[in-house]
């Protein structure tokens, strides 16, 4: 039953994206040619809201599916076939940029990212997220996301951070892995975005139901027509708006394995299992389109809302590679 559901999902998902993606060629040719480009963009926006609206519908059902939630396996994560290679404790007065890039800035779906918005404090990565009046790209919800893009890469391992959400509504954090290679139409052999965790569920709070769910899902094949994604687990934490947890996910070459806390969540080769090098992201980003906030599987932020502004707080990231991998 849940396989059925399982592809029922992903083909909803991929009409909409398709949708989206492709309503630039229904234009009406009687358009003037000048007014053409306008029409398209406006075409853009109207099926981008239509795919935020099916998501959020589609992940209101996969919360139902996979109740309760909590971790089914007894399986903790063997730490004793790792050494750690990688690790960023963000102690010191600056962002490491050895390491770490703010590679993509500006509008980004519902908001803007921000290099301002990261900094470190107390011994952590902070991702502030808030309404700014006067933001540099006028007014609006600022953000924003770092990773070491071309900077630090691998390919298989463990990787592990240790962090506090953000507790707002209309906004999602993630600790993810992508690489340059996700593109329309590729397997997920040459790439897929392995989203540790994410945590679009902190509305649910407002509405009665448990909000102390985080994400971790997969995608490859680029983020158009050739779209394919897969939900791995939906999972139960310790308070994760107040309390530091660990997120991690084992990856090689059979499959990802997601952890909360070391426990096993779940466990995925969906698309091929990817075999090429990735980089690492934390970010913070607002539901919407074109920089305008709109309803979504997080809801909907407001500029007046009593939770902004909120922080994503980083205590550290590492990555760890298997004994025997180093050994060759």
């Amino acid at each position: 039953m849940k396989k059925a559901v399982r592809i029922v999902v992903s083909l909803v998902l991929c009409l909409s994206i398709a949708l989206a993606s492709s309503a630039v060629f229904f234009t009406p040719q009687a358009q003037a040619a000048d007014s053409k480009s306008e029409f398209k963009e406006k075409m853009e926006i109207v099926f981008d809201k239509f795919v935020n609206v099916m998501i959020d519908v589609i992940h209101r059902g996969l919360v139902v599916v996979r109740f309760p939630w909590n971790p089914k396996s007894g399986r903790t994560v063997d730490m004793s076939k790792f050494t750690l290679v990688f690790e960023d404790e963000f102690d010191g007065d600056t962002i490491n940029t050895d390491v770490w890039t703010h590679y993509r800035q500006g509008v980004r779906k519902g908001g803007y990212w921000d290099k301002e918005q990261a900094f470190l404090r107390d011994g952590s990565l902070v991702i502030r997220s808030e309404y700014k009046a006067d933001g540099k790209h006028g007014a609006g919800f600022y953000t924003d996301r770092i990773d070491t893009r071309r900077k630090y890469e691998q390919t298989y391992g463990y990787f592990e951070c240790r962090c506090i959400l953000p507790a707002a509504e209309g906004l999602w954090s993630s600790f993810w892995l992508s690489s340059e290679n996700i593109k329309d139409g590729t397997p997920g052999k040459q790439g897929t975005e392995i989203d540790v965790f994410e945590s679009p569920l902190y509305y649910r709070g407002r509405l009665g139901l448990n909000n102390n769910l985080v994400t971790s899902n997969l995608h490859y094949g680029g983020y158009e027509l050739g779209h394919r994604y897969h939900n791995v687990t939906i999972t139960k934490v310790d308070n994760p708006y107040t309390l530091y947890n660990t997120y991690g996910v084992e990856w090689n070459a059979d499959g990802y394995i997601f952890y909360v806390n070391g426990r096993e969540t779940g466990r995925s080769s969906f698309g091929g299992v990817s075999e090429v090098p990735e980089y690492m992201l934390l970010s913070t980003e607002f539901d919407g389109v074109d920089g305008k906030p709109f309803h979504g599987w997080s809801g909907i932020a407001r500029p007046d809302a009593q939770d902004l502004p909120a922080e994503f707080v980083v205590d550290y990231v590492r990555a760890y590679q298997y004994n025997d991998l180093l050994a060759q």
